[in-house]
C-alpha cells in the first residue's frame, strides 16, 4: 500500500485513446491517479 508522497512503482496502462501510457512518461509533471470500483460491485 502507497502513503502519502511515496512514489509510486512504474506501470503502463491504456489511456483515453487506447495507447499505452506509462506513469514513468509522466515524470516531473503533477500527476492524479483516480480510479474506481466497476458499477454493481462491493468494492
Amino acid at each position: 500500500m502507497l502513503t502519502e508522497g511515496s512514489i509510486a512503482p512504474d506501470f503502463t496502462l491504456p489511456d483515453q485513446n487506447g495507447n499505452p501510457l506509462s506513469l514513468s512518461n509522466l515524470r516531473g509533471r503533477w500527476t492524479v491517479l483516480w480510479w474506481f470500483a466497476k458499477a454493481f460491485t462491493s468494492g
